[in-house]
């Protein structure tokens, strides 16, 4: 299908097909049972773990009623004038409270994670010196020709305060001569006279960086663990095998956040480690490992050392932990990100990977509002995030979460309908677990607005969005019980050359962090973002691969197996260094049936042993197979010559996700352009029916379509901001979709609004009147203090059009809202666009009655102008987005309420 016959069937038509929100379906309803995993989950902070049963009870039914889940327990720092009610990490009343909760989200039939340990990352009191986070130290003595040394060999830096421990000391003289002094040491002594040449001594000391947990709760504070050792988790684990006896089962997961371990680039065992995995003795190399020019050599042998790190980061660290987590029957959960090793390795080695966002990214949506002063720039690039999701998929691991709306604006200022595109595109990119971040736990004793974290959203009763956001918690579990169904479809493989990162001189640091903070270090500008942005955007789904996975590859029908799934390419991106095996592991799978295509070919093998030799040998095998694997020149005709073919729906501005349920597709379909899409949307899959869903409505019916012998053509009317499921069957198996038309243009709703102010604080306003819409805020000054709900009602008259339907359309809405068309409720509209069809109007006069939430932005604002204090935390207390003390006094007031224009338009059915 050539792309102009694309246009043309996405152009034809103008009908508007916004369902009914309260249409009736007259079918047994296609939309999958919900259950808690479908639902959001929340990251749940226990502040000094000052927690009561009534008050656990309490917050996890609100969580229930509300459309959580599940939680996920992290115990941090306490609020101060609470101390007497903190409860030590692990006690007997701590596990009580554990075991308390877990009791009652079995009766509400959620479910519980837990971090294992407090604040982050792991760590704890069980930490001893000896298995706490490391860094390699060298230190440097010059010897001149003939000169003795008789001392003692200790760390010089005044810095170091935590005595390093002396593992060997080594000396390279000038005539290239190397000496291992190490048992020559007595102690830390050495007594040694340099002979025949001056010598340069390396004293390699295993040095602690004296991280200590990060927001620890009371009984768990200590050392951060090292978390490149297998011994030190066994023993980091003993309490916890202890405490959680009998819990087997009974926890879902085990929760590990981002690698926030500074600095930690050593382990004692590492050099021993080192010469089996890299198959020399780094000792020997001293001079080229810690030197600070930028040279080939050096930049192996660092390569060599952080690939290192990565094994054994993976290997015995977060594979055994996942081993320990399933003796227990607990699942693991992990982020990876931050950490000096392969991501999707180690991603992959969990049962649940997880990625997160933090700050706020940028829609074309009208409407959307990002204000400046609000946000912090979003760190959640699609090509970042799928990293998580990709190992998810080739692992064959059917959960992909993500920590959500981390810092997406200021305290007290996120909107529901900021939150919806930023967990939209999560989902585009392949995750189907949203935890929220977060909630803090708060008992009815704390004044409002109640105990806060510093980062978050804070979604809980005391915010004033969970008047709504139950709306947005079932949209999320509308979307995630169809993305959780049968498999990932993304067709495409798109090898990752970390190599080309790990070979990079990084100023001369071994350890070097693939961070979301710092993409512009080691993700953006690489041919592999760019091949990445390129297939996205010319609609083909891809997934990452590593090095590891490539070579536990297979071809089956000329299909690539992964534990997770076939693929039907794996595409190589320009890259200057490949491990001989994954190259000659890719032309295995080629010549056994594969469709593998090379941007480039690699220009060396990575690593400092034998690397001359493999180069030989690399090069050997590119000229002997130079026929099957020289490098495309258009990678999308090689795509189409082996029958791989986009979705070109993408040309719309449309994004989509794909998931294979028994052969039959699910696309996720989302419009975060400026422009209504309205028209024929064409589906890679040919002669099928498709059922439309709306998961904001869960409305759903029969598509309109057009077939081909190739593709089917959806008749879709998607607005900016809107979302649908699309589902394929062989035959109809729903009542049709509903699509309108509207008749003539919107009408204005002119006339008196009767305003009441019905909760919140700090005071309730007085009722008020409006003819003209504006921000509450305006009317008075306790309606510019106001933070809560309040009832809009207008009485109206039949604009004596015949209509079988109308569409509502409230404007601007600061933030969210719920509607009644006289007197019978209609739905909630909370996200962009404001829309809502309410059927017929009665003859005569009507009333709308429009109840609205604000933020609860203006209510802390007033506290903080009168002086009232409210931020009484431990620790961090409250900053702002950038880390700033945090001072709402600054803040001007928030408009809120309905500020219009709003309109109604008919609409005529045409099915």
């Amino acid at each position: 299908m050539k792309i102009k016959n694309i246009y043309a069937f996405i152009l034809l038509g103008i009908l508007f097909s916004l369902p009914v929100s309260a249409q009736n379906q007259t079918t047994t309803s296609p939309w999958p049972e919900i259950v808690n995993t479908n639902q959001p989950w929340a990251r749940w902070w226990w502040m000094g773990s000052a927690v009561d049963k009534p008050n656990l009870k309490k917050s996890l039914e609100d969580f229930h009623n509300a459309g959580i889940g599940g939680v996920e327990i992290t115990p941090i720092y306490g609020v101060k004038g609470e101390e007497n009610n903190f409860i030590d990490y692990l006690s007997p009343k701590w596990m009580d409270m554990l075991a308390y909760t877990i009791k009652v989200t079995d009766s509400l039939h959620m479910q519980v994670d837990m971090v294992l340990g407090t604040g982050w990352p792991y760590g704890g009191p069980q930490v001893t010196l000896d298995h706490a986070a490391t860094k390699l130290i060298v230190e440097k003595i010059q010897l001149q020709k003939n000169d003795k040394i008789n001392r003692e060999i200790k760390v010089v830096d005044p810095k170091e305060s935590i005595p390093a421990k002396l593992l060997y000391v080594v000396a390279y003289g000038d005539n290239g001569n190397y000496v291992d002094l190490t048992n020559q040491l007595e102690g830390t002594h050495l007594k040694w006279k340099a002979k025949k040449t001056n010598y340069t001594l390396y004293a390699i000391f295993s040095g602690k960086t004296g991280q200590q947990v990060k927001r620890a709760a009371p009984g768990g504070k200590g050392y951060t663990l090292d978390h490149y050792s297998k011994e030190a988790l066994e023993a980091y684990v003993q309490p916890f095998d202890k405490a959680l006896n009998g819990y087997e089962g009974k926890l879902r997961s085990i929760f590990n956040d981002s690698y926030e371990v500074y600095g930690t680039d050593f382990t004692p065992a590492f050099f021993e480690e080192f010469q089996k995995r890299r198959g020399y003795d780094l000792k020997k190399n001293m001079p080229q490992l810690v030197s600070k020019t930028n040279n080939e050599v050096g930049n192996r042998i660092k390569s060599d050392y952080r690939e290192t790190l990565s094994d054994l980061l993976l290997n015995k660290f977060d594979k055994s932990w996942t081993e320990w987590a399933h003796t227990k029957n607990f699942k693991t959960k992990l982020q990876a990100h931050g950490s000096p090793g392969n991501l999707i390795d180690l991603y992959a080695s969990a049962d649940i990977p997880e990625c997160e966002t933090f700050g706020s990214m940028p829609f074309d949506i009208p409407g959307l509002r990002r204000e400046k002063e609000d946000i912090r720039e979003g760190d959640a690039d699609p090509v970042m995030l799928k990293f998580s999701s990709s190992a998810g998929h080739i692992a064959g691991k059917p959960l992909v979460s993500s920590e959500t709306f981390t810092w997406l604006r200021d305290h007290f200022k996120t909107a529901l309908s900021q939150c919806k595109p930023e967990a939209e595109d999560l989902m585009l990119n392949g995750i189907n677990h949203i935890f929220l971040h977060g909630s803090t736990y708060s008992p009815t004793r704390a004044a409002w607005p109640g105990w806060k974290f510093y980062a978050s959203v804070n979604f809980n009763a005391t915010n004033t969005i969970w008047e709504d956001a139950p709306a947005l918690f079932s949209y999320i579990a509308n979307c995630q019980s169809m993305l959780q169904q049968g498999k990932p479809d993304n067709e495409n493989l798109l090898y990752w050359p970390i190599y080309d990162t790990w070979n990079d001189y990084h100023d001369g640091s071994l350890f070097f962090q693939f961070k979301i903070h710092s993409l512009s270090e080691w993700l953006y500008g690489t041919s592999f973002y760019e091949t990445t942005k390129n297939l996205t955007k010319n609609g083909y789904g891809v997934d990452y691969i590593s090095d590891n996975f490539i070579l536990q590859a297979h071809v089956e029908n000329g299909k690539i197996v992964l534990p997770g799934g076939t693929y039907k390419s794996l595409i190589v991106p320009n890259c200057n260094q490949m491990p001989l095996a994954t190259l000659q592991k890719l032309i295995d799978l080629k010549k056994t049936g594969a469709v593998i295509i090379f941007e480039g070919l690699p220009k060396s093998v990575p690593g400092f042993n034998q690397y001359k030799k493999q180069n030989q040998q690399l090069a050997k095998l590119i000229n002997k197979n130079a026929a099957i694997i020289s490098p495309v020149s258009n990678l999308f005709k090689t795509l189409e010559g082996a029958k791989v073919y986009p979705e070109t729906l993408v040309t719309s501005g449309l994004k989509f996700i794909r998931r294979d349920v028994d052969g039959e597709k699910i696309y996720f379909i989302v419009n975060h352009t400026a422009k209504t899409i309205d028209g024929f949307v064409p589906l890679q899959i040919a002669n099928k029916e498709v059922v439309i869903f709306d998961p904001l409505t869960k409305n759903y019916g029969n598509a309109e379509v057009k077939k081909t012998s190739n593709i089917t053509f959806v008749k879709l009317h998607i607005e900016p901001g809107q979302s649908f499921i699309l589902k394929t069957e062989k035959k109809t198996s729903q009542q049709p979709w509903r699509y309108y038309e509207k008749t003539a243009d919107p009408i204005v709703l002119n006339g008196e609004w009767n305003i009441k102010f019905d909760k919140g604080g700090p005071l309730l306003p007085a009722n008020a009147k409006m003819n003209n819409l504006e921000s509450w805020t305006k009317l008075n000054k306790d309606a510019e203090a106001f933070s809560g709900t309040a009832t809009y009602t207008l009485e109206f008259e039949n604009p004596g059009i015949d209509a079988n339907n109308w569409n509502l359309s409230l404007g601007d809405v600061r933030e969210s809202a719920k509607v009644w068309l006289n007197g019978t409720y209609i739905g909630a509209a909370w996200s962009v666009p404001f829309k809502l069809n309410i059927g017929k109007l009665k003859e005569g006069k009507n009333v709308v009655t429009v109840q609205v939430t604000n933020l609860a932005a203006n209510r802390v604002r007033d506290m903080e102008l009168k002086g009232q204090e409210w931020k009484i935390f431990y620790e961090i207390n409250m900053v702002d987005k950038d880390y700033n003390k945090f001072d709402a006094t600054k803040w001007s007031p928030t408009p809120s309420g309905l500020l219009g224009p709003i309109t109604i338009t008919p609409l005529e059915q045409k099915n």
